[in-house]
């Protein structure tokens, strides 16, 4: 009874705030204007956050704040128990023999909270430490019903979702203005199960094959020897690392500082197979378009913000009633479509550039969370948790993931993680699962195996997995296409002139930090690659003649034949 209640309430929760206005009609799906969708062509720089930007006292889960309360007294003192429920006597003194005698073992009072307290930290996230989330509402206003069968995308229908934006690297302490990748994870917790779209404000990530996410991580967090970051072992990295290009340039613009979380947009990153009621299927790619624009803040503003400010930017607008709003695109893609490309349409480096968005829904975030570590840090995404209709692709970025993500957080917070409020499905749930850590499902049957005649469950083939065909020869190799550079010129001959000199700065000044002339000339000769005069400034900025940036070239298309001027 006490589970159906928690999930009940959560159900309220999670809906409540909906905005009251008249729901949207919807519509065929409309295509969006090219310089509608990109970042890169609408981002702004931002005045600097001049506050910490306070939430408003009534905002729920803020209000209960001690620097809310302000000299206001409580109005109730409940009686204090200890985990089982029995009222507790003293909670400032512990039980000791006499005045200078040892304290006892006896005061399970002690014991009971020094041993809580020891466990009140679970393992820190390996990436996307640094968290801030919000609850909303996702409403569909188109219909795609031609292309999936995901019961969330019914025109008109709303669907609670929880956000979790992040930054990348940086731990959970660190400042919220530090350069990274942002996190922009949804949870929709639809009828048919929970669907994590598990992203990034950036399109696209450093590498396209899973393998070698372990390796990028190490070379990107601090030394094991100094517990430093440093730049010399990350340009060592993606000095063996092309394809890297295209999101060094991205993340080195301003778009990775950005000035609110409700000013940034968000990415699926990679490709997935979209399959409707006939079977037929596609593939898509999903981006958030921020309604409140795309701003950024330069080195000096992130320099002078305050530790906390994007989580007091969002905190503060939701709890003033101006809730952020993001369209939903989606890009469509058949597979007799893909031998046109000249990059590989599954590699997670690229954009599909040039292949229209179409606008599918809108997300509202309206309520802050309760409490942050029941939220924010035991909200669990995992490209795994998919919905029918919604599927993988052959992105070897995702297929990792798929396992990684799901394996991590039941490692961090155990096997029935999915069974804590944030991440428990609003659909039912029915396996054969049972025990570990903190399960409390209540199972009652004495059927815990499939199939059994005494106790029935089902599968229905509407929900199998749409087939697909394979030819070809079981290796460990690269792919074919990889036009490691293209993209990366064509963000930066995008960008405004101000914005192309930031991104030479910022870069410049984590590349000066390198002591290996070698690594130096081989990144800037990617950067060279990408376009000219985006190489040559940075050769410049970082004391790198030219000509060894040209010879540098030379020898990456020498070794990588077909490749010239990709």
């Amino acid at each position: 009874m006490k589970n159906v209640k928690s999930r009940q309430a959560v159900t309220a929760m999670l809906l409540a705030a909906t905005s009251a206005g008249a729901m949207i009609q919807p519509v065929a799906a409309q295509t969006v204007a090219p310089a509608e969708t990109q970042a890169e062509t609408r981002m702004t720089t931002a005045a600097a956050p001049s506050s910490a930007g306070k939430p408003a006292l009534a905002q729920a889960g803020v209000a209960g704040t001690v620097e809310a309360k302000g000299d206001s007294a409580s109005v109730a003192a409940p009686q204090m128990t200890r985990d089982n429920g029995a009222p507790i006597g003293e909670n400032r003194h512990s039980k000791a023999a006499g005045d200078l005698g040892p304290v006892l073992l006896e005061d399970t009072t002690l014991i009971e909270k020094l041993a809580r307290f020891d466990r009140e930290r679970v393992p820190e996230r390996v990436v996307h430490a640094r968290g801030t989330g919000a609850h909303g509402v996702f409403t569909a206003t188109a219909d795609i019903s031609s292309i999936t069968g995901a019961s969330l995308f019914m025109p008109g229908k709303q669907t609670p979702v929880f956000v979790r934006f992040s930054t990348v690297i940086h731990p959970s302490g660190s400042p919220e203005g530090m350069r990274d990748p942002r996190g922009f994870a949804t949870k929709f917790y639809t009828d048919q199960g929970n669907w994590d779209l598990v992203g990034n404000n950036l399109p696209i990530f450093f590498i396209r094959d899973a393998i070698q996410f372990p390796d990028m991580i190490h070379a990107l967090k601090p030394s094991p020897v100094t517990n430093k970051q440093d730049p010399n072992r990350f340009f060592d990295f993606f000095s063996a690392t092309p394809e890297a290009t295209n999101m060094l340039a991205h993340v080195y613009s301003n778009l990775g500082t950005p000035a609110s979380y409700r000013t940034m947009d968000g990415n699926g990153v990679h490709a997935f197979k979209l399959v409707n009621a006939k079977g037929e299927t596609m593939f898509a790619k999903f981006r958030w378009i921020s309604r409140q624009g795309v701003r950024n803040l330069n080195g000096a503003q992130v320099a002078t913000a305050t530790w906390n400010y994007l989580t007091d930017d969002l905190y503060g607008e939701i709890g003033k009633g101006n809730f952020p709003v993001w369209d939903l695109m989606v890009q469509t893609m058949s597979a007799s479509a893909f031998a046109k490309l000249d990059y590989n349409p599954f590699d997670d480096t690229k954009e599909w550039l040039g292949v229209p968005f179409r606008k599918i829904g809108e997300m509202k975030l309206n309520k802050v969370p309760t409490n942050f570590f029941d939220y924010t840090e035991q909200s669990a995404f995992a490209p795994a948790n998919l919905v029918p209709g919604i599927e993988a692709s052959p992105d070897r970025m995702l297929q990792g993931r798929l396992f990684s993500y799901s394996d991590t957080q039941r490692y961090r917070i155990g096997a029935n993680a999915m069974q804590l409020p944030v991440n428990r499905p609003l659909a039912s749930v029915v396996n054969n699962y049972q025990d570990g850590q903190l399960d409390h499902s209540n199972r009652a049957s004495d059927v815990n195996y499939f199939p059994a005649a005494t106790a029935a469950k089902s599968t229905d083939a509407r929900f199998r997995a749409a087939p697909y065909g394979i030819d070809a020869t079981v290796d460990a190799k690269p792919i074919a296409k990889t036009n490691n550079f293209a993209q990366a010129g064509e963000f930066y001959r995008a960008l405004k002139l101000q914005d192309k000199a930031d991104l030479v700065t910022n870069l410049a000044g984590d590349l000066n930090v390198v002591t290996s002339a070698r690594t130096k000339t081989i990144m800037v000769s990617y950067f060279y690659q990408a376009d000219k005069d985006f190489g040559t400034r940075l050769a410049t900025a970082v004391n790198v003649p030219i000509a060894d940036v040209t010879r540098a070239v030379a020898d990456y298309r020498a070794a990588n034949p077909g490749q010239s001027g990709r």
